[in-house]
């Protein structure tokens, strides 16, 4: 018979209130197990309830329905036996290292000696001996999360919960701030039973984890799991650990498609309420002529384009996904590969490559186009943040609408289709 689970969600959902009195849903029916011995993965772009999720195992938030068990017990408040690591130390600046990491022994009531025991007995593990009299701004941005890591493990939790904690390093410093953890955890030199790891670095999440779960977004709800039998130490050029790679960017590239089934494959919804990425016109004309240029010549795999231009999914989806809204590229499979109006643009001067994207933008990007005809028919050919605010807020959050509104005028400016000037916040045709 199987041990019961470390972890054990049931139906978790997770919503919060819209001004309007409705609801907004942002995890749907989350089903997941974390296993004694195992590293889980839980891999999706930003929006997609990742870190939420990872809140509510924390005790730092309810669910809306469903239940979380913790080693035996319903979560109805931070459990005993769960340690957090955040993307931030978010170190007390005026304590020391050894401070820092005796704190939450302190706050259990544990004998002093024996806080200052394990203290140091976790600092010396996670790298830092030596270190203890330093203070948060007289280390490296590595340093200060390894404090956090010791801050997390000295409390001897079953399971720890990463939240992103190498996406605020530089790459280098990420590599071996992983390594090291691996080598911790693949020796037993951990005082901990199981981990769940946040991220949206695909080779991150392959090279670490037993299991992989993939979450797709609005609202965020399990696509796929995947598990990864490739024994450590893992090398990313090994076939076996490329496939799994393509396997996740095939399954995140293929899934809207499978949930629009009359759309073409990747491609986002329409309609107004659809929300839209922050991405810069640059960043779409820059990746355009880096899909045309030699090695791809027009057609690419999208795990090596992303690894050739240092791209985690949260950069490469949004620009990718873009371009496949405005039919300048087509995906597929996993891979990317130049339209025929994608290829024009490439090979266009600057004030050819701003007409056709304004007018794909006409075309196919709803909201582009309904603001544009609503400046066109009123008299004054103006129209207040407002106006298109309210609207865009029956869908979807102010956040997102605020996003989504900053999006579109970015784009709009540069296909000279409509005007906005943020100090009256007025949409207008005067200089389209």
């Amino acid at each position: 018979m199987d041990p019961a689970p470390l972890l054990e969600l049931r139906g978790v959902t997770k919503s919060f209130a819209k001004p309007d009195g409705g609801e907004l849903r942002v995890l749907d029916g989350v089903d997941l197990e974390l296993r004694e011995g195992e590293i889980l993965g839980l891999l999706g772009r930003s929006g997609c309830g990742k870190s939420t999720l990872l809140r509510l195992v924390a005790g730092l938030a309810r669910p809306s329905g469903g239940t979380i068990r913790c080693l035996g017990r319903e979560v109805r408040e931070p459990p005993e036996g769960v340690a957090m690591v955040f993307q931030s130390p978010a170190l007390f600046p005026w304590l020391s290292v050894l401070e820092n990491v005796e704190l939450g022994l302190e706050a259990a009531g544990l004998p002093r000696a024996e806080v200052r025991r394990r203290a140091l007995a976790a600092i010396d593990t996670i790298g830092l001996d030596g270190f203890e009299s330093a203070y948060p701004r007289e280390l490296s941005g590595g340093m200060r999360q390894r404090v956090g890591f010791a801050r997390a493990i000295v409390v001897h939790p079953a399971i720890l919960l990463l939240d992103e904690p190498f996406s605020a390093l530089d790459v280098l410093t990420a590599e071996t701030l992983r390594s090291d953890f691996l080598d911790l955890w693949s020796d037993g030199r951990l005082p901990i039973q199981g981990v769940i790891l946040v991220t949206h670095n695909i080779e991150e999440a392959v090279a670490m984890c037993d299991r992989i779960v993939l979450f797709a977004s609005n609202p965020g709800r399990i696509s796929a799991t995947m598990p990864v039998s490739i024994p450590q130490p893992r090398d990313r050029h090994d076939p076996a650990f490329r496939e799994i790679v393509e396997r996740i960017y095939v399954e995140l590239t293929a899934r809207p498609a499978a949930a629009r089934p009359p759309l073409p494959q990747g491609l986002p919804g329409q309609g107004i309420g659809t929300i839209l990425p922050r991405v810069s016109s640059n960043l779409l004309a820059g990746f355009l002529e880096a899909l045309a240029a030699p090695p791809f010549s027009g057609t690419a795999d999208l795990p090596v384009l992303a690894g050739r231009l240092a791209m985690a999914i949260d950069d490469l989806f949004p620009i990718a996904e873009t371009l496949q809204m405005l039919r300048f590229v087509e995906i597929e499979g996993g891979d990317i590969r130049l339209t025929a109006e994608g290829r024009r643009f490439v090979e266009s001067e600057t004030d050819e490559r701003k007409a056709l994207f304004g007018r794909a933008l006409l075309a196919f990007v709803p909201l582009a186009g309904h603001i544009r005809r609503v400046l066109e028919e009123r008299p004054g050919h103006r129209a207040p943040w407002s106006r298109f605010a309210e609207e865009l807020e029956d869908h979807m959050t102010p956040g997102a609408a605020e996003q989504t509104l900053r999006a579109v005028i970015a784009w709009a400016r540069y296909g000279e289709l409509f005007a906005y000037d943020d100090a009256t916040r007025t949409f207008s045709l005067e200089n389209p």
